[in-house]
C-alpha cells in the first residue's frame, strides 16, 4: 500500500495533502516539480531516468526535455541544494535523477504550532504583552528536542482570525495546535492556553493562569515557563498512546523510545527490562539518538543497582550517558537523565552538577531536570538549592508522573537538615506516589525513627524489603553514599528499625 508519508533527511513529503515540509514549515513547490519530487521519492533511491518523468509528469505529452531542467533546479533551491555537494538530489550525468535517503511513513515526530494569543482587553497597547507570551511559548518549546515548532513569523499569519486548527494542521502538517487568550484587568492578568488535536479538532489540555501584575516581564516569564512545564510531559504522553495504535515493522528510532518509556521509569529490573531490546533496536537504526542511549543508560543504572550490582551493568550505563551528552547539547531532559546515571553509577559528582544546571539553562521549566537534580543535591548535602528545584518541579507540574523524585528530595534535604516533620510528610508523599518503588519507603522509615516512631518505622523498613529483598545498607551506599555526613545519619536511622547491614 502506498505511503501517506514519505521523508528524507530534514524534509517531509506528505503525499496526501501534496505538500513539502522542511522541519515542519511548509515549502512552496509549483505542481509540476511537485510531481517530479514524488516520481524520484517513489523509486526509493534508484535512478530514474528523463525518459521516465517525461512519461509520468507529463503524460500523453510532447515536452521539451528543458522543462524537466527548469523544475529539477526548482527543487535544488527548495532543499537548499543550490551550491556545494547534494545530500539528497543526484544527478547521474546523462541519464536522469536519483533522490536518496527516502523512508517510508514519514518522520514521526509530533510537530506543533502556536497561535497568536487573543488579546481580550480590547487595548491595542496590550497586543505587545499577548505577542510575548506566545514568544517566549515559543521559545521553550523550541527547546524539546524531540518535537518540531512553527516559528513565530509562520503562525503569525493567523493573528486577528478564528482559524479552525484542522486547517493550521493542514497548512503546516502539524499534529497540535495551542492556542490561548490574555486577559488584564486592573492589576491582575489571565491567560488560558489549550491544546488541540491537529487532526480531528478534539481539545487535549486546557489550562488557566492567573497573576498579580507586579514586574510586567516577570510575569511573561512566569506563565510562559509553567506553560511549557505543563503541555511537555503531556505532549510526550499523548505521543506514547499514539505509537501503541502503530505496526511493529513501521516503527522508527522515535517510536521504539516512546514504546519504551512506560518500562524506562519502572526502577525495578524486571519491571524496566522491556525497554533495553526495544532502546538497542534505535540505536541500531540511529546510532547517535542521544535520547535512546539516556533512556539505555537508566534502565541498565537499574539493572546494576538493584539486579546484583555487576560490573558490567554499571560500565555500560555510564557507557550511555556519555555518548548520551555527546549529542544532547541543547536536550534539556536527556542531559539531566545522563547526569543523574553519572552521579549514581560514576560518582562524578562535579560532571554531575554541572550538567544538571547546563539542561536547566536550556530549559528552566523542565521537570525531569528539575526532580531529579532534587535527588542528586539532597544527597549531596546541597539541601536548599534541592528543596527550591524540587519545589519548582512540584509547582509547574503537580500531577507529574515523576512527582515521587520530587518528594524524595525534599525528604532528603528535609532529613539533613533536621527538620524530620517536613521531611516525614515529604516521605509519605513520595510512598503515595510510587507506591510500588522501595526507596520511598526507606526515607519514610528514617524519618519515622527519627519522629520516635519506632515500631510504624519497623513497619516501613518491612515494606522496604518486601519491595526490594536485596536491600541492605552498604549496596545503598554503593549508589548514593557520595557524602558521609548525608548518609550515615540515615543509615544510623535505618540500623535502628532492622534494616539489613
Amino acid at each position: 500500500m502506498q505511503p501517506d508519508e514519505l521523508s528524507f533527511g530534514r524534509f517531509r513529503l506528505d503525499l496526501r495533502q501534496r505538500k513539502l515540509f522542511d522541519n515542519a514549515i511548509p515549502v512552496n513547490l509549483k505542481n509540476k516539480a511537485f510531481d517530479i519530487l514524488c516520481v524520484l521519492a517513489a523509486a526509493d533511491g534508484q535512478l530514474v531516468t528523463k525518459d521516465e518523468i517525461l512519461a509520468k509528469v507529463w503524460p500523453g505529452l510532447v515536452v521539451e526535455e528543458n522543462n524537466i531542467q527548469v523544475h529539477i533546479s526548482a527543487l535544488r533551491k527548495a532543499l537548499d541544494e543550490e551550491r556545494g555537494e547534494p545530500t539528497h538530489l543526484f544527478t547521474v550525468p546523462g541519464r536522469g535523477y536519483r533522490l536518496a535517503g527516502v523512508q517510508a511513513g514519514g518522520s514521526q515526530r509530533p510537530s506543533i504550532a502556536v497561535l497568536p494569543f487573543q488579546n481580550m482587553t480590547g487595548d491595542p497597547e496590550q497586543e505587545y504583552f499577548a505577542e510575548g507570551i506566545v514568544e517566549d511559548v515559543i521559545a521553550g518549546l523550541a527547546r524539546v528536542k524531540w518535537l518540531s515548532v512553527i516559528a513565530r513569523n509562520s503562525s503569525a499569519l493567523y493573528k486577528g482570525t478564528a482559524v479552525d486548527p484542522k486547517q493550521v494542521g493542514q497548512d503546516f502538517g502539524v499534529r497540535y495546535v495551542l492556542r490561548g487568550s490574555v486577559r488584564k484587568s486592573g492589576d491582575r492578568v489571565r491567560i488560558t492556553a489549550q491544546l488541540v488535536n491537529a487532526q480531528d479538532g478534539m481539545q487535549l489540555w486546557a489550562e488557566r493562569y492567573d497573576r498579580q501584575l507586579g514586574d510586567i516581564f516577570a510575569v511573561q516569564d512566569e506563565i510562559a515557563i509553567s506553560v511549557v512545564g505543563a503541555i511537555e510531559p503531556g505532549l510526550r504522553r499523548l505521543e506514547m498512546e499514539r505509537v501503541k495504535r502503530k505496526q511493529p515493522e513501521s516503527l522508527d528510532a522515535y517510536d521504539l523510545v516512546l514504546r519504551a518509556l512506560p518500562f524506562i521509569y519502572r526502577l525495578i529490573p524486571e519491571g524496566s527490562a522491556p525497554a533495553i531490546p526495544l532502546l538497542r533496536k534505535a540505536l541500531e537504526l540511529e546510532p547517535d539518538y542521544s535520547v535512546a542511549h539516556a533512556s539505555l543508560a537508566w534502565c541498565l543504572h537499574v539493572r546494576f543497582s538493584r539486579g546484583g550490582q555487576h560490573e558490567e551493568d554499571r560500565r555500560a550505563a555510564i557507557h550511555h550517558s556519555r555518548a548520551a551528552i555527546a549529542g544532547a547539547s541543547d536536550d534539556a531532559t536527556t542531559l539531566a537523565i545522563a547526569a543523574l546515571v553519572i552521579w549514581f553509577d560514576e560518582h562524578d559528582v562535579a560532571a554531575a552538577l554541572d550538567l544538571f544546571d547546563r539542561a536547566l539553562a536550556i530549559s528552566s521549566s523542565n521537570v525531569v531536570a528539575l526532580c531529579t537534580s532534587a535527588v542528586a543535591l539532597a544527597w549531596t548535602g546541597k539541601s536548599e538549592l534541592a528543596i527550591e528545584r524540587a519545589q519548582r518541579a512540584l509547582k509547574l507540574s503537580p500531577f507529574d508522573s515523576l512527582n515521587y523524585l520530587s518528594y524524595q528530595g525534599l525528604a532528603g534535604a528535609n532529613f539533613h537538615l533536621q527538620r524530620y516533620a517536613e521531611a516525614h510528610l515529604a516521605a509519605q508523599r513520595a510512598v503515595e506516589q510510587n507506591p510500588g518503588f522501595s526507596v520511598p519507603y526507606a526515607y519514610l522509615t528514617a524519618t519515622l525513627v527519627r519522629l520516635g516512631r519506632l515500631p510504624e518505622a519497623r513497619d516501613a523498613a518491612q515494606s522496604v524489603l518486601k519491595l526490594d529483598p536485596s536491600f541492605t545498607i552498604r549496596r545503598f551506599s554503593v549508589i548514593v553514599g557520595v557524602n558521609p555526613a548525608v548518609f550515615d545519619p540515615f543509615a544510623e536511622a535505618w540500623r535502628a528499625a532492622g534494616l539489613p547491614e
